[in-house]
């Protein structure tokens, strides 16, 4: 069970973070922003073993009290790089769909900032702490639990705490009944004359060849009216070569977008598990498990960084209350509703470009957000179940929980840009 948290000594941390991504490092500012816990990050040292440059975006939702990022206290405004007030999708025949979900926006932040932002709070606070170190093993301790690392110089260092949070990736996926992948690649690019609008975020764009399995889109963010990041992204079983990366992200910006001439200043590329796969939130009596690795990536979609903002506040809360467990980061109903939509997709049941579109098009702004972030009420969902196909929907949710639970391999490194 989780406890109240009390101060320890001096030197000590009432709780470790493991991993200092996303996941880890919101939960670590959380804590100590709010005073309650003091924390200790562990995060690698400088090498290959410390991920690369990282994009995160997610929408807030304006001043309604419920950012996604800061609950409501823009917390990481700092390192929010753009921001896009229009949303756009484009249909398979080309039509463009553009929603105003004022008074939200879709916001980009880059891991660097964030990850600067951060340190320098933790810095700063009395409560923080962050070690540069690779976290060798993590187990329960009596008391609390204990995270064995190696220091950059090999000095082997022990660490105690009354709590540890773990969000390394999972070297396998839990047993799932459907999953595929989310993998992508994007390109940096910058253009010699203007070819992008600064308000518009082209979420999904199926213009592009679909696969023979899944569907393809590609997904734009300007930065500037001649500077953008533009990525191909499919949702399929299995990831592509980089090469095939390449000429379908050079097919869509000289063929659909017909940037022109441009230029290419740095490259991403990524995999994210999209599974119904029910993943632990706890590897212990006092270990537990968060961000991707704890189930914070949302399954139909890969969108992760407003879920993980979601679970730290209500992590800090469970802490603060001392109930009796961590709470999830996505509740039944939408991992309900997801486990339908994967299965639909894999099989082939629905289209899956008519199906994203349908929903940007017959569906208000502020419930699409809403529903695509599993904050809808049972009656706003049962609207937007009537306006999908009904027939392959239903049939694929009364044979979703007849369906065995199967393992399958880690998908390999990435985290969501979304």
């Amino acid at each position: 069970m989780v406890g109240p948290v009390s101060q320890g000594p001096v030197g000590t941390s009432d709780v470790v973070v493991v991993g200092g991504g996303a996941a880890g490092l919101s939960l670590a500012h959380r804590l100590v922003e709010t005073g309650v816990a003091t924390v200790t990050v562990v995060e690698p040292p400088d090498g290959p073993a410390r991920p690369a440059e990282r994009t995160w975006c997610y929408w807030d939702h304006g001043d309604d009290g419920d950012d996604a990022a800061g609950g409501g206290d823009d917390a990481f405004d700092e390192a929010v790089t753009a921001t896009w007030p229009l949303l756009r999708v484009h249909g398979p025949d080309g039509g463009p769909i553009t929603v105003d979900p004022a008074p939200s926006r879709y916001r980009m932040v880059r891991s660097t900032a964030f990850e600067r932002l951060v340190h320098a709070r933790l810095e700063r606070s009395p409560g923080g702490r962050l070690l540069r170190a690779t976290a060798d093993s993590v187990r329960d301790v009596p008391g609390g639990a204990e995270v064995r690392c190696t220091a950059a110089d090999g000095r082997p260092l022990t660490l105690r705490s009354r709590y540890v949070f773990d969000s390394r990736p999972l070297r396998a996926l839990p047993p799932a009944r459907t999953r595929l992948l989310q993998h992508f690649r994007g390109w940096f690019v910058r253009t010699r004359t203007d070819r992008f609008d600064p308000a518009v975020a082209d979420l999904m764009d199926f213009r592009v060849p679909q696969p023979r399995h899944g569907l393809a889109f590609g997904y734009v963010l300007p930065l500037a009216p001649d500077r953008a990041l533009v990525e191909y992204t499919e949702f399929s079983r299995t990831p592509l070569t980089t090469a095939a990366y390449e000429a379908a992200l050079g097919h869509y910006a000289r063929e659909v977008l017909r940037l022109g001439e441009f230029t290419v200043d740095t490259a991403e590329q990524g995999v994210i598990p999209m599974t119904d796969a029910r993943f632990p939130r706890r590897a212990g009596a006092a270990v537990f498990r968060i961000g991707t690795a704890g189930g914070a990536t949302r399954p139909a979609t890969g969108y992760t960084f407003a879920a993980v903002q979601r679970h730290s506040r209500a992590i800090a809360a469970a802490l603060r209350d001392g109930r009796g467990s961590v709470p999830a980061p996505h509740g039944r109903r939408a991992l309900a509703m997801d486990a339908v939509l994967l299965r639909a997709l894999d099989t082939g049941r629905i289209d899956g470009p008519a199906f994203f579109t349908g929903l940007f098009r017959r569906t208000p702004p502020q419930r699409l957000l809403r529903f695509l972030d599993g904050a809808t009420s049972v009656r706003e969902e049962w609207g937007i179940g009537l306006r999908t196909p009904v027939g392959p929907m239903l049939r694929t949710a009364l044979e979703v929980p007849f369906l065995p639970r199967r393992p399958h391999p880690a998908p390999g490194t990435g985290e969501s840009p979304r």
